[in-house]
């Protein structure tokens, strides 16, 4: 079965930090482009970060860069978002997504909750 699990998500105080994963199973991987979005009540998706297939592209929406990383192990099928110096405008669901062609793969998507 395709799909993308989520995890690492939960409540931080303003400029702490947390670090996400998202494991893919039943897909090739290597063959996926791999993102991040967040997402809060009312709203679309908002795009956080891409990572090529090999790694070696990454880039962050203005809203984060400088501040979270993303990166991914083929190793263990997954990807991480480092989230660093995290601001209560970041809370919101965070969603990985796998995209392959005009085809893709969502995960179910983990609470990022940042308040004093």
């Amino acid at each position: 079965q395709v799909q993308l699990v989520e995890s690492g998500g939960g409540l931080v105080q303003p400029g702490g930090s947390l670090s996400l994963s998202c494991v893919a199973y039943g897909l090739n991987f290597n063959d996926y482009r791999m993102s991040w979005y967040r997402q809060t009540p009312g709203n679309e998706p908002e795009w956080v970060a891409l990572i090529s297939t090999g790694g070696g592209t990454k880039t962050y929406a203005d809203s984060v860069k400088g501040r979270f990383s993303i990166s991914r192990d083929i190793r263990k099928n997954t990807i991480y978002l480092q989230m660093n110096d995290l601001k209560p405008e970041d809370t919101a669901i965070y969603f990985c997504r796998g995209a392959l062609g005009v085809g893709d793969v969502w995960g179910q998507g983990t609470q990022v909750t940042v308040s004093s």
